[in-house]
């Protein structure tokens, strides 16, 4: 199989979560620690960071890569789901795995995964610790796919645990409390390795507390942290957290022996889109109008997005929106301002919310519109629409802005 035949058969006849819906959610790690075992073990063979949360993981292994990278060191960087591109989920010093390499060993292994039934993220997660092993990386910085504690990754054991937040997202997998969730995420917690709280509230801090002290491991809070503060050249406001959180993973390291100067820390910052290549936070696609879109698609991400946007100087404000159907609309339709102009379109993946259902579910909350076929068609329209004063944005789901960027 070439390129893109290896893709279709791991994107069709395996189960994923992010396309597939509950039907991909596995209970247990067993098919994941007999990989590994296949496989050799290859989660052994390099120092890694695990990053949980609920919203800001994937901005905080970006933020951690790239002031790694700037310190010399040589950084995997595992994360999901992607925008445009399978191999963005694998990065060595921001480089994306090859397709030949990706190709050899979904062909070599092929027979394996068929024979143990794997599921798209657990033959995801071996293809990557392997390629990490493989490349000899100093360090792997690992984001949790869904949850924690019966995630797929959660085979590693890391220098440090981190988990940024918890919010309601995933409920019918991960709990329905935030108690619940902090529960799962706190899987992540392994004997004596320490972890890294980005946020917490009283009542998911008692089961960090409590997971923590189970197993010895020291608990730090991000809001403790007492270096210098630096900006960063991803400019949603609710970075400013995920930088924080970052920066107290490196004062972990830091006092863990790894050596990381602050100039590395300060350029890291400033530069994750360069070495790490991530796209759809807060992202400005152009001006005049001027587009933004963002990955944020939970009530707690589309809380912090929507008081930016609402700070923007604008004329009228178009939003092109696209859901999938086990968002709880009642939860995340009226964060959204009804002053806006709606274009609603259903993102191309068999989880996509049909336009029209949307459209009709916005109703309720006085945000009018029209419905499109696609995504590229929603956004095509709102262009036309939008003169230079006024701002188009794109959200609601990463699947949307995939189909953007």
């Amino acid at each position: 199989m070439n390129y893109k035949e290896t893709l279709d058969w791991m994107f069709n006849q395996l189960p994923m979560y992010q396309r597939q819906g509950a039907s991909a959610y596995k209970i247990d790690l067993t098919n994941t620690i007999q990989l590994a075992s296949y496989l050799d073990n290859p989660e052994t063979r390099f120092k890694s960071i695990h990053v949980a949360g609920t919203n800001g993981k994937g901005s905080t292994s970006h933020m951690l890569a790239s002031i790694m990278q700037e310190a010399g060191y040589k950084v995997g960087l595992y994360t999901s789901p992607h925008l445009k591109d399978f191999r963005e989920r694998i990065r060595v010093n921001g480089e994306m795995i090859s397709e030949d390499y990706v190709v050899n060993f979904i062909a070599k292994h092929k027979s394996y995964f068929e024979e143990n039934h794997l599921s798209f993220f657990e033959m995801t997660v071996g293809l990557a610790f392997l390629y990490f092993a493989e490349a000899e990386v100093d360090i792997a910085v690992i984001e949790v796919g869904l949850g924690g504690r019966l995630d797929s990754t959660n085979i590693i054991t890391p220098e440090v645990a981190v988990i940024t937040n918890i919010g309601l997202d995933h409920t019918r997998f991960l709990g329905n409390t935030l108690s619940a969730i902090a529960s799962e995420k706190a899987g992540v917690i392994k004997e004596d390795i320490p972890v890294v709280i980005g946020r917490a509230t009283p009542e998911t801090f008692l089961v960090f507390k409590q997971k923590a002290d189970l197993c010895n491991s020291e608990l730090v809070l991000a809001k403790d942290y007492e270096g210098k503060v630096y900006s960063s050249d991803l400019v949603g406001n609710y970075q400013k957290e995920n930088i924080k959180t970052s920066l107290q993973v490196i004062s972990v390291l830091n006092n863990n022996g790894w050596e990381i100067p602050e100039t590395s820390i300060e350029k890291g910052l400033n530069n994750v889109s360069k070495n790490t290549g991530l796209l759809g936070r807060w992202q400005v696609l152009q001006q005049d109008p001027k587009v933004i879109c963002d990955t944020a698609h939970n009530e707690d991400g589309l809380i912090q997005v929507i008081k930016q946007l609402l700070k923007e100087e604008y004329n009228q404000l178009h939003i092109v929106l696209g859901v999938v159907n086990d968002k709880d609309l009642d939860t995340i339709l009226p964060l959204f301002p009804s002053e806006a102009q709606y274009y609603f379109a259903k993102p191309n993946v068999l989880r996509g919310l049909d336009e029209k259902i949307l459209k009709k579910e916005a109703l309720k909350f006085k945000l009018l519109g029209k419905d499109y076929p696609s995504v590229m068609d929603a956004y095509q329209a709102a262009l036309q629409q939008a003169i230079k004063q006024d701002v188009v944005y794109i959200g609601g789901s990463t699947f949307v802005v995939s189909e953007i960027i």
